[in-house]
């Protein structure tokens, strides 16, 4: 961690000037920086307590025209990972294996890469930079550095890690999280309904709402999602999830939906967004998957038949405020995935299964999607 946090001081603040338009060379693979940090400082480097490493950059140009783009102010940045409090360690919410760290204010989040990951990453820079440029409203998951740690000596032991936005970084406290893929085999949690709280990753079939946004909101939810979808195809990319995180606003309204809450970790009082709300600094604060102000209807599914992927609406409602994003998006349809596809779709049918070529996946996953979020025909 000391490393990690004495490398992104170095980098940062080696600031350059930064222009839009990027030379293919700022995009090659082998456009990185090496620096080394021996304990005792160098010319380049201040002395440290931490043991002799080595640190990496990649497309260190590419990455700090990012931050500009996403409007990351470069003192905040530093401040936020480098800062005297220490960074949280979360438990992997997936089967990755990778470890997850968050900042203390919530904002940013690092998390350890494979080595393929940063293959596939690298491979498709200019394309994602190309995408997030042309569409500033873009529900991919937003990347701010790449980096790698090589510790000296006989270990010689590397450790590669990106650096991205907190989805969940919020006034409000997050009371239900979703991920959701569209597709069913394993897509439930395994925990016990008395269990289930705030910190739980539920999934597809865990989904009991279906949330109703309006008219706007939802046609420019439907207009991103395509575009983000199509680039993600692409670039041959599948196993993306939609991320949500829901809000109540009501106290009463948690109690209903099963599960337990944590009195304790709401931040403050939760303002209340009504649809009439005017307060131009609470409205400011609203953009497509960030602090949107929703009516989530109550589904129930049927018991007695087979494996219904969405339920049935209820007409019983609740006032959320969500947040959402596409998340994981470094996995490509390689041999593995072609080999896994193959094996369970003898043992299960090929369009429930996780592993299915992108354009397949795409289509699927907008098809669940567009299924969980609907326009709210609610008459204002």
């Amino acid at each position: 961690m000391l490393n990690l946090q004495l490398g992104i001081r170095h980098a940062v603040g080696k600031q350059g000037p930064i222009t839009l338009d990027l030379k293919s060379s700022a995009f090659d693979p082998k456009e990185k920086v090496w620096t080394r940090f021996p304990p005792e400082g160098s010319k380049y480097t201040p002395p440290h307590s931490s043991c002799d490493f080595k640190w990496k950059d990649y497309c260190p140009q590419v990455f700090r025209t990012l931050r500009k783009l996403f409007k990351v102010d470069a003192a905040d940045y530093m401040l936020s990972l480098c800062g005297d409090q220490a960074l949280r360690e979360l438990s992997s919410p997936g089967k990755s294996g990778s470890f997850f760290y968050l900042t203390s204010n919530d904002q940013y989040m690092i998390k350890t890469m494979k080595k393929s990951e940063v293959k596939i990453f690298l491979k498709m820079l200019r394309a994602y930079y190309n995408h997030v440029r042309s569409f500033e409203n873009t529900l991919v998951t937003k990347f701010f550095g790449l980096h790698c740690v090589k510790l000296a000596g006989a270990n010689q032991k590397k450790v590669r890690f990106v650096i991205m936005g907190n989805l969940f970084c919020s006034d409000y406290s997050i009371h239900r999280r979703f991920d959701l893929k569209g597709s069913s085999l394993g897509r439930t949690t395994d925990k016990p309904q008395t269990e289930i709280d705030e910190y739980t990753t539920l999934k597809d079939l865990d989904l009991n709402f279906i949330f109703r946004l309006q008219k706007h909101w939802y046609q420019e939810f439907q207009r991103q999602v395509d575009r983000d979808c199509e680039f993600l195809e692409q670039e041959n990319i599948m196993d993306y999830s939609l991320l949500v995180g829901v809000h109540f606003r009501d106290t009463r309204d948690r109690l209903l939906t099963g599960g337990s809450f944590d009195s304790d970790s709401s931040r403050g009082s939760s303002p209340h967004l009504s649809r009439g709300d005017t307060d131009p600094n609470r409205l400011a604060k609203i953009k497509l998957g960030s602090n949107m102000p929703t009516r989530a209807e109550r589904t129930i599914r049927k018991s007695d038949c087979e494996v219904q992927i969405m339920g049935e609406p209820t007409g019983e409602f609740y006032d959320v405020i969500l947040y959402f994003g596409i998340i994981d998006i470094l996995q490509d349809y390689d041999i593995s995935k072609k080999l896994e596809h193959a094996y369970k779709s003898f043992q299960y049918d090929p369009t429930s299964i996780s592993a299915v070529d992108p354009k397949q996946y795409s289509r699927r996953f907008r098809d669940f999607v567009f299924k969980a979020f609907q326009e709210d025909k609610f008459d204002l």
